[in-house]
């Protein structure tokens, strides 16, 4: 069967499937009962690179950058087309069939909701930070001038270039909006409709009107313009993310009541009519200004810990990201990033977090590396996507959610090498960056600007240090510490081996076993052995005193020599795979 076929069947078949989309690396499923699906079935399926159980019968697969081919493979399925929707009174039935959604559903809910209102739009803005990235590498190499500096009027066509990535990040609340008023079951069109009020160039030049007068709020100039009477702040809502999420936050609700009381065949015209003229001066007058300041309040919680010790800001980023990033916690810090460079002119987090993001591709490149030694071919699959979704885009999903929260002796050495990188940057007094951009290896050239928006290629060269470091740290801890605890690995050897039973063996062969596990000191004496080459095998015995090391000879093996301590290669012929299986069975049944 394909892979999409296999997964249907694995998390219950079409009927279990209440609805299906996907984000940047995972299948989202809510299904009407997870507590029958396996998921160590899900993770062994071709093309899976893991799987994650949430709260509220959500099961989530893991599965890459190929993601959205899985997803209409799926939909193309002829089970699929076939299971029809379910109504609402079914899905609700399901629902308390399921059972209770657990305590931290509603927390599910929210973060699933920040991370619904990004996640379609992650690869436009991989696509504008690699612009900026493309004119920050031009900065340094001396083809432009300093391209992040306001003060430096670039050439029209460099200023063109420059507007490519400015129109994702401009307009980039109208996105947010038509997403996250999707996810809420609001007409996304409305949303994205509301928005725009805000940010036509007619409602930014009232303050250029007479009338228009500034207050101080919280320390800060704004400027107010009086409509019918009631005080108007105008803001610059380019960049910003918390005024669309909340105002979306609203006009969900609002839609689903007007629904409820405005008959069906006038719906059409009178939800987005009422929910206009409620929803616009609302966002207008409220709503926004409200969202702004959420904004302006969490970052200036974090810019004042930075400015209080920018060490320890570069250090706790770093340690904190693993723990926030499995949680959700981290899109509301991507919106202060934006808001750093849109009302500062540079943010000073992505650095640390830079930090963090080298550290879990580090991890990954570890796990690659003992894949690879233990010819995992599945766990090496897995691990190539991820790493290579890490280093070129900057990703971390495929690697956390494939890899590192299924083997938690990961975390530890993902730590450290976190922990090095943000000690490095701290020490050299912290980077910044003036564009947001997904910290990969592309990106390094963006860190080359100081907080006044000079060039400096020294801040460059120490955020490429502190990430590079905190990469091979993680990678060596976790190629020393192994990321399988004891009992994975034999586990993961043993779904590689294949079965005893299904070679054949003939009579000589199985006298020579037998020879080989005597003269090996007996069958308490042999701890492993494995082929390691097409000759040769790899034989760990407790005692080595008790290895006949003639006799060897005699029984046919070509050559032994013993590598290490209790560990001996044997040259046994063409076939070591046979004989390896051969011995395998001998010391499976030799006290039968």
């Amino acid at each position: 069967m394909s892979t999409a076929s296999d997964i249907v069947k694995a998390v219950g078949g079409p009927g279990n499937i209440q609805s299906l989309s996907h984000c940047a690396t995972r299948l989202r499923f809510q299904l009407v009962d997870a507590s029958g699906v396996d998921g160590a079935t899900v993770d062994a399926i071709n093309g899976v690179m893991g799987s994650v159980p949430q709260a509220g019968n959500r099961f989530q697969v893991i599965i890459g950058g190929g993601v959205a081919s899985v997803y209409n493979d799926i939909n193309a399925l002829p089970e699929m087309a076939n299971r029809g929707e379910m109504s609402n009174e079914e899905i609700k039935a399901a629902a308390r069939q399921g059972g209770v959604r657990g305590k931290a559903a509603w927390v599910d809910s929210f973060f699933e909701f920040l991370a619904d209102s990004f996640r379609p739009i992650l690869g436009t803005l991989l696509g504008a930070s690699l612009i900026i990235t493309f004119m920050a590498l031009m900065s340094t190499l001396g083809v432009i001038g300093n391209w992040a500096d306001p003060r430096v009027e670039l050439p029209p066509s460099w200023q063109f270039v420059n507007l490519l990535w400015k129109a994702v990040f401009v307009f980039l609340p109208l996105m947010v909006a038509y997403n996250a008023a999707k996810k809420l079951g609001a007409d996304p069109w409305l949303g994205f409709a509301i928005m725009a009020l805000v940010m036509l160039p007619g409602f930014s030049a009232l303050k250029e009107d007479p009338s228009a007068y500034t207050a101080v709020v919280a320390g800060s100039e704004i400027k107010l313009v009086k409509v019918f009477g009631l005080p108007l702040t105008l803001f610059d809502y380019s960049s910003q993310v918390f005024p669309p999420l909340l105002m979306a936050g609203v006009l969900g609700p609002l839609s689903k009541g007007l629904k409820k009381i405005i008959p069906e065949n006038l719906q059409l015209i009178f939800v987005p009519f009422l929910a206009m003229i409620i929803m616009l001066p609302l966002t207008a007058f409220l709503i926004g200004p409200i969202g702004v300041y959420i904004g302006a309040w969490v970052a200036g919680g974090l810019g004042a810990i930075n400015s209080f010790s920018p060490f320890i800001f570069a250090v706790v980023i770093p340690l904190a990201y693993p723990f926030m990033v499995p949680l959700g916690l981290h899109w509301p810090i991507n919106a202060v990033m934006l808001l750093n460079i849109n009302q500062l002119g540079y943010d000073y987090i992505q650095g640390p977090m830079g930090a963090w993001n080298f550290a879990c591709f580090g991890a990954t490149a570890g796990v690659l590396f003992l894949a690879a030694r233990d010819r995992d071919v599945q766990m090496r699959q897995t691990a190539t996507g991820a790493l290579a979704a890490g280093l070129l885009g900057g990703i971390s999903e495929p690697s956390l959610y494939g890899i590192h929260l299924r083997f938690k002796r990961i975390y530890p050495s993902m730590l450290v090498g976190c922990l090095v990188g943000g000690l490095i940057q701290g020490i050299g007094g912290g980077v910044t960056t003036h564009a947001f951009v997904f910290t990969s290896l592309l990106t390094i050239p963006t860190f080359n600007n100081d907080a006044s928006g000079h060039a400096n290629t020294g801040s460059m060269i120490l955020y490429g240090i502190s990430v590079l470091s905190a990469f091979a740290v993680s990678m060596i801890l976790v190629i020393f510490r192994d990321y399988r605890t004891p009992e994975q690995r034999a586990a993961a050897k043993a779904a590689q081996e294949p079965a005893v039973e299904a070679v054949e063996v003939s009579p000589a062969e199985s006298n020579r076993a037998a020879q080989w596990v005597e003269v090996l000191g007996g069958k308490a004496n042999i701890v492993e052995a494995e082929a390691i080459a097409e000759t040769r095998l790899r034989v760990i015995v407790a005692d080595s005193s008790l290895v006949n090391r003639p006799a060897l000879i005699e029984t046919g093996v070509k050559a032994s020599t013993e590598v290490s301590p209790g560990v001996w290669h044997l040259i046994v012929g063409l076939d070591a795979d046979h004989y390896a299986t051969v011995l395998s069975r001998k010391l499976a049944s030799i006290d039968a």
